[in-house]
């Protein structure tokens, strides 16, 4: 499982810097300063989370079932979260509206909260 989350965790980070170059360079002459300002935020709580994913992968503290619940938490509220609002704002881009996606990035944005809480609880109980 370790294996899995790192792998995860890499790829999410890989990909956020390649999409934050892209927001910053190829996409600045596309879209409003709103839009790659949510852009970047989709970015950025990508690569906040990919570096959670790696911190969960090597802590050895906490127990196999924990890492298994955060990990799919965090997993699919970064593609909730990030990816909705990748293609919400590249509507100018793409000319395809995705709006049907906008109730989707607040389900991403519970799953990472709902990650973090299961790990906040999770240290709250250990016994040490």
């Amino acid at each position: 499982m370790e294996n899995r989350i790192t792998i995860t965790g890499l790829f999410f980070g890989v990909t956020s810097i390649i999409l934050g170059a892209f927001g910053a360079h190829a996409l600045k002459n596309y879209l409003t300063p709103e839009q790659l300002i949510s852009f970047e935020t989709g970015v950025r709580y990508q690569m906040y989370h990919a570096l959670f994913l790696l911190f969960l992968a090597k802590n050895e503290s906490i127990n196999l079932k924990t890492k298994k619940s955060v990990y799919y938490l965090i997993s699919i509220g970064v593609v909730l979260f990030s990816f909705s609002i990748f293609l919400l704002t590249t509507k100018n881009v793409t000319s395809i509206d995705f709006k049907f996606l906008g109730p989707i990035t607040p389900i991403g944005g519970l799953l990472l909260i709902s990650g973090w809480m299961i790990l906040l609880i999770n240290f709250f109980k250990r016994k040490e």
